[in-house]
């Protein structure tokens, strides 16, 4: 889970914080893939680094793989699998070549998930209404949510606040701005999520 995060923070749509980041700032895709794939190489390293230091007393040196299933158990619908790893790889293809000419992410990635659901659907193997009534609906009333949260924020003041602490950090030359914003968000996603800290 923290490596995957960690991993696919270039891309927009890893996250609701990068969608909303990038619409923000008016970053396209490849640009915020360009700015972030540095950053990402550098979390990723952290990232490894203090899971082997704080699991490494509990990673065995060698395992039995005759007590491993078969990977093949795991895919109940092959045509539903091929069919995911050529819409992800489409997909790809249509973030970087489509979105500079104005078509948007969210549309492209529109397309792809309902080519992989019409397949999973035609094939009866995947229950495709289980899947739908299982998908985290509830992130949409929560991102609504937070909306409200950052507005309620606002008029109390604290957006105002802050912008005259990232100013003041950013009067004091790159490392003050980029130290001071990196613990001033990080605490305040530790004490409220990291959505409306981003909203703020």
């Amino acid at each position: 889970g923290f490596i995957a995060d960690t991993a696919s923070s270039p891309l927009i749509v890893s996250n609701l914080v990068n969608i909303v980041s990038a619409d923000f700032f008016h970053l396209g895709f490849t640009e915020y893939a360009s700015v972030m794939v540095p950053v990402d190489i550098a979390a990723i390293i952290a990232t490894l680094v203090m899971l082997h230091l704080f699991f490494r007393k509990d990673i065995p040196p060698t395992y039995d793989l005759a007590r491993l299933k078969e990977p093949a158990l795991a895919i109940k619908d092959q045509a539903t699998f091929r069919t995911g790893w050529i819409v992800l790889l489409l997909l790809l293809i249509g973030f970087f070549v489509l979105e500079p000419m104005g078509i948007p992410v969210s549309a492209i990635a529109a397309v792809g998930a309902v080519i992989l659901f019409a397949v999973a659907k035609r094939g009866h193997a995947i229950n495709t209404g289980k899947v739908l009534r299982g998908a985290p609906w509830q992130i949409v009333i929560f991102s609504l949510g937070m909306y409200l949260v950052v507005y309620g924020l606002r008029n109390a003041g604290l957006t105002e606040y802050l912008s005259g602490v990232l100013n003041f950090l950013a009067d004091n030359g790159l490392w003050a701005a980029t130290f001071g914003t990196g613990f001033l968000t990080a605490f305040l996603s530790s004490i409220m999520n990291n959505m409306p800290t981003v909203l703020v």
